[in-house]
């Protein structure tokens, strides 16, 4: 009987601290993630400014650099608009947004991440240059105070995520006794 306390006190105490390994593991993969769509939004700045390019055909150049779920992203987007199903391109750029908080995906960021993302869609295809220009600068923007305070609070967050999710389960341990 004392044996299985003990095997249930260790797998309490594993499992609220590899909740919290986890949770800190969440923190840099979404600053990961984060910086990574920030480059991707600068190669699309540049392919829409300086080549020119239509919209669909700088959304899959930039998609087909990337090829994790945020290139697919992109490369969803242009499929979509060169489909031409009568649909906007806010419609296709938020339903692909959508697709990203499916629980198969997983991606670590929050809703108010995937709402920005989506938002930039709305600006997008219809304006000309300079305007697609400006709405990618204050996306960047957006993404760089995300992407500040993710770097500010790391070591801090991770630090507290990771003690919190041992002492949280040293705690149970100590309450189940």
């Amino acid at each position: 009987m004392m044996a299985l306390k003990w095997i249930g006190s260790m797998l309490v105490l594993f499992s609220a601290g590899g909740f919290g390994i986890w949770s800190a593991r969440q923190w840099r993969e979404r600053l990961r993630l984060l910086e990574k769509l920030r480059q991707m939004i600068y190669f699309l700045k540049g392919e829409i400014t300086y080549s020119h390019a239509p919209l669909a055909e700088a959304l899959e150049r930039v998609g087909k650099r990337e090829t994790g779920p945020l290139g697919k992203l992109f490369t969803a987007a242009a499929e979509g608009i060169c489909r031409q199903e009568g649909e906007s391109l806010q419609e296709i750029w938020r339903r692909e947004v959508q697709a990203l908080s499916s629980p198969k995906i997983r991606l670590p960021l929050t809703e108010e991440d995937l709402e920005q993302l989506a938002g930039l869609g709305e600006h997008l295809g219809y304006l000309d240059v300079d305007m697609q220009e400006r709405t990618l600068k204050l996306y960047l923007e957006q993404l760089d105070i995300s992407i500040e305070y993710l770097r500010t609070n790391q070591r801090e967050k991770c630090r507290l995520y990771t003690s919190l999710g041992i002492m949280g389960g040293m705690f149970l341990v100590i309450v189940m006794y």
